[in-house]
């Protein structure tokens, strides 16, 4: 098999894209899976999310980039907006589950936008090399990214709902 072949199979570059990025999304729901094991207290809960967040952009480095970095549109491809849907289901069923929010839907969605920013930030900061390298690299940036998510649990009343920063 030449490194053409797989082109035979789709029409285009996205289309490739988009299949691959299907199996990075099944590969980073089980790993959520396996780290949601339904106890704990739900702030315990989201920082092990983010360190799974952490752990798979560490782990499985092309498909983390297939899904953040390649640029495609989940829009396109009903296969790949279809993949989305138990990563998204999952995220959405702890946040209500953890009820860290006591129900108000503005600082909830505060909240998660400041987790996902932070798992985030310290998967690109990982890859980026600032961390070091090797699994004790991983270890500590999914460790940093777990504490960091539950600072923001801790200071949730300080964040502001997006397009209410400065002097609003």
């Amino acid at each position: 098999m030449t490194s053409a072949a797989p082109c035979r199979h789709v029409a285009d570059r996205d289309e490739l894209l988009a299949a691959v990025a299907v199996r990075a999304l099944h590969v980073f729901a089980v790993m959520l899976a396996a780290e949601a094991d339904g106890s704990g207290a739900p702030a315990l809960r989201l920082a092990a999310m983010a360190r799974t967040y952490v752990r798979f952009a560490a782990e499985q480095r092309p498909l983390f980039d297939a899904l953040y970095s390649s640029g495609i549109d989940k829009d396109r491809f009903s296969e790949l907006k279809r993949a989305w849907e138990p990563v998204d289901a999952f995220f959405a069923a702890v946040r209500e589950v953890c009820e860290v929010c006591e129900g108000d839907d503005v600082a909830a969605d505060a909240l998660s936008a400041a987790l996902e920013a932070t798992a985030h930030g310290h998967a690109m900061l990982l890859l980026d090399g600032e961390y070091g390298h090797g699994p004790d690299a991983v270890r500590s940036a999914a460790n940093q990214a777990a504490a960091a998510t539950l600072a923001l649990i801790e200071g949730r009343r300080a964040l502001r709902p997006p397009g209410r920063m400065g002097g609003d």
